[in-house]
């Protein structure tokens, strides 16, 4: 086997096991070997057998086609089902925190964003938006059923949940990124907000109002970091030495959310799927014709961030209206009641 592909093969297993457990431990109980048999493998020092490859594709659902790329044509993704989707913050977060922690630790990464409605990492800025984004994805989407009896309220963001959060979006600003945005902007969230508003989900109908402030504030906090072409936390001021942030308006539409990494070493691609789920995969074919797309795309759409203050304002501009026009609506029906 090159040694390529067993290094391929052993960056998925880390990426599947997420830093759970140590390399070492989890492929060495696996195949009955020792961690320093398990890392000479790793390093490429000795190779695969084909029984112990069969036994690592067959646990980690390793597709050998997409490996070495037999057919083009087909992609391998993985994903996590709905059904067993656990829709606690806690682990919402600490799955965003291990996937972010996980490119943070290779060298040279970069993102490149293509943001579809809702930039969901820098909504972390404000952690009870995340709360809303669950709390309506499993009782509106998906009919949870411990959910349907419940309406949004107000609960205070527990310690634990507000630092996995922290530190996963302090990830996400210590990477540079290039994100492009489109009109559509935070209307589908906007929406969101106002549906619960109309069908009564709001146990009091003026969080309503609360949430549209959150969606205002952040705003106010998304166009900073492009005045100052870098990612930092709300309520700080921007570092002298912060990490890169390239914004970009395309003024079309935008497709699905698709988040591609690229490291010295590895490469990889995220896509929304099912409105709350993503797909992931490493066929360099795949994300080779996706990045490509992504180029042409940010060729054809503006640089707002650092430079273009005019067009930036304007955009921005434009989302607070839309936000303060349903913010109205929902003032206007509170006072008639």
């Amino acid at each position: 086997m090159q040694a390529d592909y067993q290094k391929t093969i052993f960056e998925i297993i880390k990426r599947q096991t997420q830093g759970q457990d140590s390399l070492g431990n989890v492929v060495g109980e696996i195949l009955s070997l020792s961690q320093d048999a398990v890392y000479r493998r790793y390093r490429g020092e000795t190779h695969l057998t084909i029984y112990e490859l069969e036994k690592l594709c067959k646990h980690f659902n390793i597709s050998l086609d997409s490996l070495f790329e037999i057919n083009k044509n087909k992609v391998i993704f993985e994903f996590q089902p709905l059904d067993e989707y656990d829709f606690s913050m806690d682990l919402y977060l600490n799955t965003m925190r291990n996937a972010l922690l996980a490119i943070k630790e290779q060298k040279n990464p970069e993102i490149t964003i293509l943001v579809s409605n809702t930039p969901i990492i820098q909504i972390l800025n404000y952690p009870h938006l995340i709360r809303f984004k669950l709390f309506f994805w499993a009782k509106t989407h998906l009919q949870v059923k411990e959910f349907q009896n419940q309406k949004f309220k107000y609960e205070k963001i527990s310690p634990e949940s507000f630092n996995i959060g922290l530190d996963a979006l302090k990830m996400y600003n210590s990477i540079p990124s290039k994100e492009i945005y489109d009109p559509e902007l935070l209307r589908g969230f906007v929406r969101e907000i106002y549906y619960y508003f109309e069908s009564e989900q709001f146990e009091d109908p003026q969080y309503a109002i609360y949430m549209l402030d959150l969606l205002d504030r952040f705003v106010d906090h998304l166009k900073a970091q492009a005045a100052a072409g870098k990612k930092f936390v709300s309520t700080t001021e921007p570092p002298a030495s912060g990490n890169n942030f390239e914004m970009y308006h395309n003024e079309t539409l935008n497709g699905n959310t698709t988040i591609h990494y690229k490291t010295d070493d590895y490469e990889g691609l995220y896509i929304g799927h099912n409105l709350m789920n993503s797909v992931y995969t490493s066929d360099k074919a795949y994300i080779d014709d996706t990045v490509s797309i992504l180029n042409k795309q940010m060729a054809n759409s503006s640089v707002i961030s650092s430079v273009n203050e005019k067009e930036r304002n304007n955009y921005f501009s434009q989302v607070k209206r839309m936000i303060e026009s349903f913010k109205k609506k929902i003032e206007l029906e509170l006072s008639m009641d």
